[in-house]
């Protein structure tokens, strides 16, 4: 995919709108009681353990893993992973404390939570990446390790996810056969809904003014004057 230029303000919104989506993708993981994603496993479990809230535990995590992706990489991280650190973290904690958001009392309707926060965390996680804004502190730890190894991307992410995975089960944290099927959903997901976004973003940017586009148009008009 084509890396965006230009447009900053625009692409920060879109930015700020997908993880806005995707954060509320992972309460409803939370919520349905069905079982969380393997981070928040991890993050509900330290919450159990030793208080703060689920969205502080999710921006200290992203703290340490940023700092050993910036470690293995030797490069500082861009601004986009700091943002979806402190942001997801946020979005959490302000979705948690609606006193609306509530775990379904029937298996149906947790069902259909889970499936709705399955949907919303993959379109959300592909609207924020369609911003071209860098990828969070997850995602970057992945990519380290994969150019520092040589392993495959997938192995490495696999790797990271059930490490964290046992570690938040060990604490606590809400495990379930959702958690399971994430895991086996959640990249093919993802890979549909990320061109979609890319798709649609690209479509919608196209049509909003670009003032690089604007500035050139101004310059070459000061020449059309009419006598």
């Amino acid at each position: 995919m084509e890396k965006r230029r230009g447009q900053v303000g625009y692409r920060f919104l879109v930015f700020f709108i997908g993880l806005l989506i995707m954060s509320l993708g992972i309460v409803f993981f939370i919520k349905s009681n069905l079982g969380a994603t393997p981070w928040d496993v991890l993050h509900v479990g330290l919450f159990y353990r030793l208080g703060l809230t689920i969205g502080t535990w999710s921006i200290i995590m992203g703290i340490l893993v940023l700092t050993a992706a910036a470690l293995i990489t030797r490069e500082i991280p861009h601004i986009g992973a700091f943002l979806n650190m402190i942001l997801i973290g946020v979005f959490i904690d302000f979705y948690m404390a609606l006193p609306f958001m509530e775990t379904p009392d029937s298996f149906y309707g947790q069902l259909v939570m889970f499936a709705a926060g399955m949907l919303l965390t993959a379109y959300g996680m592909g609207i924020y990446i369609s911003a071209s804004l860098g990828t969070g502190p997850r995602d970057s730890l992945m990519m380290a390790l994969n150019a520092k190894t040589g392993w495959k991307i997938k192995n490495v992410k696999a790797g990271i996810e059930i490490m964290v995975f046992i570690i938040g089960w060990r604490l606590g944290g809400p495990v379930n056969w959702g958690t399971i099927l994430y895991c086996l959903v959640i990249g093919p997901l993802t890979g549909l809904a990320l061109p979609q976004c890319y798709s649609l973003i690209s479509f919608v940017l196209a049509k909003l003014p670009n003032k690089k586009n604007l500035l050139v148009t101004d310059e070459n008009s000061k020449g059309d004057v009419s006598i």
